[in-house]
């Protein structure tokens, strides 16, 4: 078989497996889960969790850290045995949620919309103090932990990308996370600019999204990923947590270390949705966030705790 033939066939996606949702139920908490019907590639609700039916605490929470969920609501149960098989969550982009939050939490996906308020908003926390200035939150702000970029390619890294200056290769196929929505976004043009100025990020965000080996995500956290899998993408900037959880996953992914001298940290944090339905419960979710048994399931994935020290 030819080179280009075999290369072709590597990059074909054959396993449903690597389709979201990549958890197998885990991350969903609702006690009874009825007939049972996910199609991995065509029919799956990846980003929502647990029964829209009269949940006791209900998080809208940023998706990039998706995987740390289903331990972190075990945990949060363990402590508090009376919310048990009633938390719904969501995990889109901190952007999209807000604009479901502004539509009074109704969403439609496919064929289906419900409408479940939130109690919490969770995201960055510049994102969250915007959301709390427009009047969408109540404080206080609560930051809990920190994390930093990485560059996700397959396993093996074929196009040997070695930082993000190799990221304006025209050769390069990059799954980028869009601007519109994505908080991600904006510091990823900070470090692009970091490592080669701003002729470096308007090659990436500007020329390769116009000659389309840029290819811009509305949910990164689940798109990057699988188009890597799937061929479609070379290498593209996630949070090194994305990158932590698909290998421990076992999918052909690893990543490339950014240098701090052009990283960018960020800093997560949460506050109570304004008309929060269940304000109790908010409170007790915004408390244990930072305790020490949330912090290490965090910490499982690469994440720091957040210090006041931290810039």
């Amino acid at each position: 078989m030819p080179a280009a033939a075999q290369s072709q066939d590597a990059n074909k996606v054959t396993d449903l497996g690597v389709y979201p949702p990549w958890q197998e139920g885990q991350n969903n908490d609702a006690a009874k889960r009825g007939f049972e019907f996910t199609i991995a590639d065509a029919d799956n609700l990846a980003d929502f969790h647990g029964s829209p039916q009269d949940p006791l605490l209900s998080l809208y929470v940023g998706g990039n850290y998706f995987f740390a969920m289903a331990p972190l609501v075990a945990a949060f149960e363990q402590r508090y045995p009376e919310y048990k098989g009633r938390l719904y969550w969501e995990t889109i982009p901190p952007g999209l949620l807000v604009r479901q939050m502004k539509m009074g939490g109704t969403i439609t996906v496919g064929n289906m919309t419900w409408t479940v308020k939130p109690d919490v908003y969770l995201a960055g926390k510049n994102a969250v103090q915007k959301q709390m200035d427009d009047g969408l939150l109540v404080g206080p702000v609560v930051p809990y932990v920190t994390n930093t970029l990485a560059i996700m390619v397959p396993k093996g890294n074929p196009a040997k990308v070695t930082g993000l200056a190799s990221l304006g290769n025209a050769g390069i196929k990059l799954a980028m996370p869009n601007p519109e929505f994505e908080g991600i976004a904006r510091q990823i043009s900070s470090a692009l600019e970091a490592a080669g100025g701003k002729p470096l990020a308007d090659k990436v965000y500007k020329a390769k999204v116009a000659d389309g080996t840029s290819i811009l995500t509305h949910i990164h956290h689940r798109q990057t990923p699988l188009w890597i899998m799937q061929g479609k993408a070379q290498a593209g900037v996630t949070w090194q947590s994305e990158v932590a959880f698909q290998m421990q996953a076992g999918h052909p992914i690893e990543g490339v270390e950014i240098p701090a001298a052009q990283n960018q940290t960020a800093i997560y944090a949460g506050a109570m949705a304004k008309d929060a339905p269940h304000p109790e419960a908010a409170k007790r979710w915004l408390e244990f966030i930072r305790s020490p048994e949330a912090l290490a399931i965090f910490g499982r994935y690469g994440f720091k705790p957040y210090q006041e020290t931290t810039r």
